[in-house]
Order: C-alpha cells, then structure tokens, then sequence
C-alpha cells in the first residue's frame, strides 16, 4: 500500500510525468511486489523559485531533479528498499531519461493502524 509524493520542477510535458508515475509503478510492483491497481501517486510541481534541491552528499543534481517520497507499511526490509532505489533509478532513466544523480528518494515506514484506504475504515489494523 504505498503513497507515493513526486516533487519537481513545473515544466515538462504530460508524457514525461506520465512516464514518472508508471516507472515508479513499475518499480513497485518489482521490488515490492505491491499488488495489481495498487497505485496511489501525485506530482507536484513547483515554479524554480519555489523548488531547490542542492548538490549535498557528492551528487550533482540538476534542474531536473525529482524528490520522491514514498510512504510503505512498516514491513519492507533493508533489502527490498535498496532493490527499490536500484530500479527506479534505472526505470526512470530507461523513460523519461531522468538521471540517477537527479533520483531522490526517502521512505517511510507507517504502522499499518496508520491507514485507511477508504470508507473510514482501517482496513490493516
């Protein structure tokens, strides 16, 4: 059940964040087998001035960069998440051509109580 926040830069054309949602999709399904239509994901996008992501930790980024939040169920191993990185990484350069220096990525884990998925349940609890 991931939630998937994608920050960038206003601009690019509908094909090229279409591409970013089904990469990331992609890339879910793969590394953490998320189920079928189990897709929950929005881009925003933000004027240059009100988007900065700096060059910190010997990685140049450009202006083309893509901060990726993605929210999982704490139950997603050290290993699963390093496999996830690895192939959005390479998804997202495959199409739309996004740079591995310019992936950025953060997760977190929620406890499954966290969540309701609709119809003011908590389905996991």
């Amino acid at each position: 059940m991931p939630l998937l926040h994608i920050s960038m830069r206003a601009g690019k054309p509908q094909a090229y964040r279409q591409a970013i949602l089904d990469g990331l999709y992609r890339a879910m399904r793969e590394a953490l087998n998320v189920p079928v239509d189990d897709a929950f994901m929005a881009i925003t996008e933000h004027e240059p001035a009100n988007f900065r992501c700096g060059n910190a930790y010997g990685v140049e980024r450009s202006d083309d960069a893509l901060l990726i939040q993605i929210t999982v169920f704490a139950s997603r191993t050290p290993e699963q998440k390093k496999a996830l990185y690895r192939r959005i990484a390479d998804i997202l350069g495959e199409s739309p051509g996004v740079r591995p220096e310019d992936v950025f990525v953060n997760v977190l884990d929620a406890p499954k109580e966290n969540w309701s998925v609709g119809n003011g349940l908590a389905q996991f609890a």
